[in-house]
C-alpha cells in the first residue's frame, strides 16, 4: 500500500506562514486551481475551479468571502465538465475542461461564453498558460493522455511529442477564432514529462517551466524554451519529495523576480521560491494549514488589504489560502520586488 508522504516527516527546511485568510471549505466541489481578477470598481476576483461540481466558485479575493458560482455540469456553451486549470488575462478568464476535451473562454465580469476550442485535438487536458502578442492570445495547454493499454501508466516516450498543445487565438466578425498551431513535448529519457499538469511561461526569459509530476522518474521541474525544445535542465530534482505541482511567478524590474513552485504534500503543502534569472533555490515555506495544493496563482497587483500583492492556493481540494506577499518575503528574506 503505498503512504502518502508527510511534510512533517520530510525533514526540509522551511518557514511557516500564517495564512491571511481561508476561504469556506466546500468538499463538495472539489476545488482544484485559482486565478484571479481586477474588477472596474477596483474590487479583486478570486475565481476558482470545482471539478466535483463542474462549476467555478468566485470568491472576494480580499476576504475570501465567497460572492458567485457559475456553470454547471453539460457540454453546452457556458457548461463544464471537470474543470481544471484556469487562467485569467485582461478581461477574459479560460478554463480547461477534462472531461469535455476541451478549453472554454469566458469574458468578464459577466461571466459570457466566448468560445470553446481543443476537442478535436486534446485528450485529456489539465492545465494551461497564456500570454498576449501582438492582435492574439497564445495558449499553451498540457494534455496527460496515458498509454491505451493501461490508463494508469503514462504512454512510452515516443509518443510523449504532443503532451502540450499550443493555440492561437484571434478576433474575427461576432467573435473569436481558435487555431491549434503545433504541438510540443521532449521524447528522451531525459527531457520527457511523463505525468503532465501543471505549465507556466516567463517571456522575458523565454523559458517555460514545466511540472513533471511522475515519483516514479522523479518529480521535479524542467525548463523548456517557449519553442517547446528542452533546456537540459531539472529544477528541484533534489527538493521536491512529494509530487511537483502548481507553479507562480513574481515578475520583477529589470526582469529579476521569483518563481514559487508547490511541493504536494497531504499533511501540509510546501512552496519552493527560485530566483527568476538563475533558479537558484531561496527558500520554502509553508501554511499553518494549508495542505494537498493542486493549483496557485500570484497577483501582484497592490490594493489596502494586500499592497505587495497575493498568492492564493488551493487547500485540500476544498477551499483556497491567501497568502500576503510581504509575509512571504519576510519570512525567506527576499529583497524588494520593484515593478517599474
Amino acid at each position: 500500500m503505498e503512504v502518502d508522504p508527510l511534510l512533517s516527516q520530510a525533514g526540509i527546511a522551511h518557514k511557516v506562514i500564517a495564512e491571511a485568510f481561508l476561504t469556506a471549505a466546500t468538499p463538495l466541489d472539489n476545488i482544484d486551481s485559482p486565478a484571479s481578477w481586477r474588477a472596474p470598481d477596483g474590487k479583486r476576483w478570486l475565481i476558482a475551479t470545482g471539478k466535483a461540481s463542474d462549476r467555478l466558485v468566485v470568491y472576494d479575493g480580499d476576504t475570501g468571502v465567497t460572492l458567485r458560482t457559475v456553470g454547471g455540469p453539460g457540454a453546452a456553451l457556458g457548461q463544464m465538465q471537470r474543470p481544471n486549470g484556469i487562467a485569467v488575462i485582461d478581461d477574459y478568464v479560460l478554463v480547461v475542461e477534462r472531461d469535455n476535451q476541451r478549453v472554454q473562454m469566458f469574458h468578464l465580469p459577466d461571466f459570457k461564453p466566448l468560445l470553446v476550442f481543443g476537442a478535436e485535438d486534446l485528450k485529456q487536458p489539465y492545465g494551461l498558460w497564456v500570454r498576449a502578442q501582438k492582435d492574439s492570445l497564445e495558449v499553451i495547454v498540457s494534455d496527460n493522455y496515458m498509454s491505451p493499454q493501461n490508463e494508469d501508466l503514462p504512454p512510452p516516450l515516443a509518443e510523449l511529442d504532443r503532451r502540450y498543445k499550443r493555440y492561437q487565438l484571434r478576433r474575427v466578425p461576432g467573435g473569436w477564432d481558435a487555431r491549434l498551431m503545433g504541438t510540443f513535448g521532449d521524447t528522451t529519457q531525459a527531457g520527457a514529462i511523463r505525468i503532465a499538469e501543471s505549465v507556466f511561461g516567463d517571456v522575458e526569459h523565454d523559458r517555460l517551466l514545466l511540472a513533471e509530476e511522475d515519483v516514479a522518474t522523479g518529480t521535479r521541474l524542467r525548463e523548456y524554451g517557449l519553442d517547446g525544445s528542452y533546456r537540459g535542465r531539472d529544477i528541484g530534482a533534489e527538493l521536491f519529495k512529494a509530487q511537483a505541482e502548481g507553479m507562480a511567478l513574481m515578475r520583477c524590474a529589470g526582469g529579476t523576480g521569483f518563481w514559487i513552485a508547490t511541493d504536494q504534500f497531504k499533511d501540509r503543502s510546501l512552496f519552493h521560491v527560485f530566483d527568476r534569472v538563475t533558479l537558484a533555490h531561496l527558500g520554502a515555506f509553508a501554511g499553518k494549514k494549508t495542505a494537498n495544493t493542486d493549483g496557485v496563482w500570484l497577483d501582484q497587483s497592490g490594493d489596502a488589504r494586500f499592497p505587495q500583492g497575493v498568492f492564493y492556493a488551493v487547500d485540500d481540494d476544498q477551499a483556497v489560502a491567501a497568502f500576503d506577499w510581504r509575509d512571504i518575503a519576510k519570512a525567506l528574506s527576499l529583497p524588494a520586488c520593484r515593478t517599474k
